[in-house]
């Protein structure tokens, strides 16, 4: 696939600014691969690496290769992490953000085929499925049975079939932007923020992808958290469901 440029569709041939949302924890060692992927194959867009505290050279690494660098002075979680992203992109007025992961799983190429559903379609917010067609990519068995459950939760109660809710691989168009600025999960976000943006109207496409595994370090994510957090996300989505409707900032 090559590389794309996204264009306004309002006929003003403008092309898009797009914010890269690089969250990142103690990813020394891989980062910096991310960044310079997205250099080459995004040109256009803006990465910047929202640094969650780490303890290592993770900011350093970074900065180096590339990117802007936010540092979060302590560890706050993946949810804060994201949304610190969100904000920035809403006080600085991009039109896209995309959400890539720090740890090397996500190809930056594979950027392009979110970009591209947005620009296509009536979509604001984009998810990159592990999941929509069969690939090489197999989760740790630990984690599959929470994949499934949470997929087949969110669809139900969406009324949308979802394949892949846990994906970190993500775009965000301006509507959706505003509204994650506003509201976002904290913790680990990713399932409950579809509920959110379905209950505030907005349309979720997915489109597949490749994934790899991560590169560097280790995931926080131990058995004992996994079942823990299938237990307090499902509580959460059900919570979301339920209550008011969101709204983003005008």
């Amino acid at each position: 696939m090559s590389d794309v440029s996204i264009r306004s569709e309002s006929g003003s041939g403008r092309a898009l600014r797009v914010l890269i949302i690089v969250p990142a924890y103690n990813e020394e060692g891989s980062v910096g691969d991310v960044v310079r992927e997205i250099r080459e194959h995004l040109p256009d867009t803006v990465p910047v690496v929202i640094d969650d505290g780490s303890s290592d050279g993770t900011a350093v690494e970074a900065a180096e290769s590339g990117a802007r660098v936010v540092r979060l002075p302590f560890n706050t979680g993946i949810g804060t992490t994201v949304q610190t992203g969100f904000k920035l992109a809403d006080r600085e007025g991009f039109d896209v953000a995309v959400q890539v992961d720090g740890d090397g799983q996500h190809p930056p190429l594979e950027v392009t085929r979110l970009l591209e559903i947005l620009r296509t379609t009536d979509a604001n917010y984009v998810i990159g499925s592990r999941f929509a067609e069969e690939t090489g990519y197999r989760a740790p068995i630990g984690r599959r049975g929470g994949i499934t459950v949470f997929a087949r939760l969110v669809s139900l109660l969406t009324g949308q079939q979802l394949t892949d809710t846990t994906s970190g691989l993500r775009a965000a168009d301006r509507a959706t932007i505003r509204l994650f600025a506003e509201h976002y999960p904290h913790d680990y976000p990713e399932v409950e923020a579809l509920v959110l943006a379905k209950r505030a109207g907005l349309t979720i496409r997915e489109v597949p992808v490749e994934m790899r595994h991560r590169e560097a370090g280790r995931s926080s994510i131990t058995p004992l958290k996994s079942a823990y957090y299938m237990i307090k996300v499902t509580l959460a989505v059900l919570v979301q469901f339920l209550g008011r409707n969101p709204t983003p900032k005008q």
